[in-house]
This record gives structure tokens, C-alpha cells and sequence, in this order.
């Protein structure tokens, strides 16, 4: 028998694992932080507190029903999860909270490479 090998990453070494938020308290408590306006999205974000445990990245999705019907609002988060998961391990930083909302129209059409730098450019911006 072979040796079995991890799966393969697109990320770094040194990059950090994402989690998913999932509890409405930790949404409200991103809304009341930093956010960063980019054409496709609105990115807000908040450094966790130390007894909120600081290791690791978590980021959270919404759309709203102006973004447009339940396919669309899907869609939309889709696109959203993929940027996320692309560019957050390297860019983002370990003990933050990231939450990416949907905009209507904007999300579903704009180019996927645009998309992701406006993450990097979002991400960077915040963290000056």
C-alpha cells in the first residue's frame, strides 16, 4: 500500500483555515464594525475579542431579496463563497470576523476576477 497523501490546497502554507459563521449574533456584531463598500459587494469586518477565541478566519454571506429572487440571492452567494474561499486564506487575517453581502445586480454579473480583486483591494483597505 502507498503512503496516503493530503488532498492538494490552493492556498500557501502559511495560510489560515475559514470557518463559516452560522449565528445571527456574531451578522449584527460584523454590522457594527468596519465595512468597505467595493461594486460588487459590501465587506464588513471585525477582529474577534480574545475570550471569543482569535484563532483561525470566519466569514459569513447574506443577500437580501433585492438582490432578486431565491435562484438569484443563491447564485449570488455562490460567487461570494468562491471569492472567499480563494482569497481569504491568503489575504485575510487570523481572529476576524468577515461578513459579504450581496448587491443587486452587480453581484451575478460582474467579472469573477474583478470580484476577487475587489476582495484583495477591500481586504487591504480595511487592514491599513
Amino acid at each position: 500500500m502507498a503512503p496516503e497523501t493530503p488532498p492538494p490546497t490552493d492556498a500557501s502554507p502559511g495560510a489560515f483555515s475559514v470557518s463559516t459563521l452560522t449565528k445571527r449574533a456574531d451578522f449584527l456584531r460584523a454590522a457594527q464594525a468596519r465595512r468597505v463598500g467595493t461594486p460588487a459587494f459590501l465587506l464588513q469586518a471585525r477582529q474577534r475579542r480574545e475570550d471569543e477565541g482569535a484563532d483561525g478566519i470566519r466569514v459569513g454571506f447574506t443577500c437580501s431579496k433585492k438582490v432578486g429572487n431565491a435562484v438569484a440571492r443563491n447564485r449570488a452567494k455562490r460567487r461570494l463563497r468562491e471569492i472567499a474561499r480563494a482569497v481569504l486564506p491568503l489575504e485575510g487575517r487570523p481572529g476576524w470576523d468577515y461578513v459579504l453581502i450581496g448587491r443587486k445586480d452587480e453581484t451575478t454579473s460582474r467579472d469573477f476576477a474583478a470580484m476577487k480583486a475587489d476582495l484583495v483591494r477591500a481586504l487591504r483597505s480595511l487592514h491599513r
